[in-house]
């Protein structure tokens, strides 16, 4: 007897327009999709991920980023869900590299800068090229940093790859070149809301971060160059927790931030090249999202600069709390402090950088997914 089986499509992707910028530049729109009710879409502009979209535990798809109604309110909103370089999160009073100092645009009057200041990332056309393989599929965007952008030496040379595969996985992969000494930290500055783009706070929605440690900072956000142990602390993610358990906190660190914005020490076990770094979980719908990463470290911004200006594409206004960016990344102001992981970069070196995020379910992972739920 013959048993009729249906293949799964392999994952695909497909480029259309999107849009011409103020300047007069064309932007494109990249899907990616696989035979899994998974897809993504990748805007060439800034390398923004302007949809995720991933099936509940009943098999509804919905849209778990952030996501703007055209490409005017991207350029208006300048970093969200964006490729964030040359240096990702806070450097305070420029940096130092062979005995030469380097002075950068703060971003307030105690000399902090943030995100490294203009170009932003976020807000250039990168090029763009389809890749296809017989197992994913996606874009590789890129884009030459001229020496001193930013106020950053060496002319950088940046390659992105968004890859989609049947596993579920949206992959990004950073490669990076300099041709003269300098420091480098890249991330994807992407906001999560497993129940939809749009629906409300994350409140209720459920945190694990992979780490016993985080940096403590100063008012400014600054790290002083000490691990404290996240234990007894409104950072205890170390299990499933509520994100909003303790997000009133009147300790000192969560004042500072006004919520959550806070880079957390991701352990690393030996032989995992590609280690867990949190898990989100949405009780509600049953959607999970795992993150892997090469980095030795993640931000966890519980998007607390939000006020209700902003409109979402489903036209509900976003506010604080509403979503929850996972910022792979190396630690806040690590050209300045020697402790930390280096992020410095010289000729003849290539940073390679890896973040996965795995969509699942709590269904899936009762059958034998790769993660834990504890509802």
């Amino acid at each position: 007897m013959l048993v009729a089986t249906s293949a799964v499509a392999a994952p695909e992707v497909s480029v259309s327009n999107y849009g011409v910028t103020a300047e007069g530049k064309a932007v494109h729109v990249y899907t990616l999709s696989n035979g899994h009710n998974m897809s993504a879409k990748i805007l060439d502009y800034g390398g923004i991920i302007c949809e995720l979209n991933a099936p509940d535990r009943q098999g509804k798809v919905k849209n778990v980023v952030f996501g703007l109604s055209d490409l005017r309110t991207y350029e208006a909103n300048g970093g969200l869900n964006s490729l964030i370089g040359r240096y990702a999160n806070r450097i305070k009073g420029g940096f130092t590299i062979d005995g030469h100092h380097f002075d950068l645009a703060a971003a307030n009057p105690r000399g902090v800068t943030l995100h490294s200041g203009r170009p932003f990332w976020g807000a250039l056309v990168w090029d763009a090229k389809v890749v296809r393989e017989p197992n994913r599929a996606g874009v590789m965007l890129s884009y030459v940093s001229p020496n001193g952008e930013q106020g950053f030496p060496g002319e950088l040379r940046i390659y992105v790859t968004y890859t989609l595969n049947e596993a579920n996985d949206l992959r990004l992969d950073y490669e990076v070149t300099t041709d003269a000494p300098t420091v480098v930290n890249v991330t994807n500055h992407v906001y999560f809301n497993l129940a939809g783009n749009g629906s409300g706070d994350v409140y209720s929605q459920q945190l694990e971060i992979a780490a016993d440690q985080y940096t403590l900072t100063d008012e400014d956000q600054i790290p002083t160059g000490e691990l404290a142990p996240v234990a007894g602390t409104a950072l205890d993610f170390r299990k499933l927790t509520p994100i909003g358990a303790h997000i009133r906190s009147s300790e000192t660190q969560m004042l500072y931030a006004k919520g959550y914005d806070h880079n957390f020490v991701l352990r690393k076990p030996a032989g995992d090249p590609l280690p867990l770094a949190a898990r989100m979980y949405d009780p509600v719908s049953g959607r999970m999202l795992e993150v892997r990463t090469t980095e030795p470290g993640v931000q966890v911004y519980s998007a607390n600069h939000l006020n209700g200006s902003l409109v979402s594409a489903n036209g509900t206004t976003l506010r604080q709390g509403d979503g929850l960016a996972l910022e792979t990344e190396h630690y806040p102001n690590s050209p300045n402090e020697p402790r930390f992981p280096t992020t410095l970069l010289r000729p003849g070196q290539t940073l390679h950088s890896s973040t996965v995020f795995h969509m699942t379910t709590d269904k899936n992972q009762s059958s034998g997914g790769r993660g834990r739920v504890t509802p």
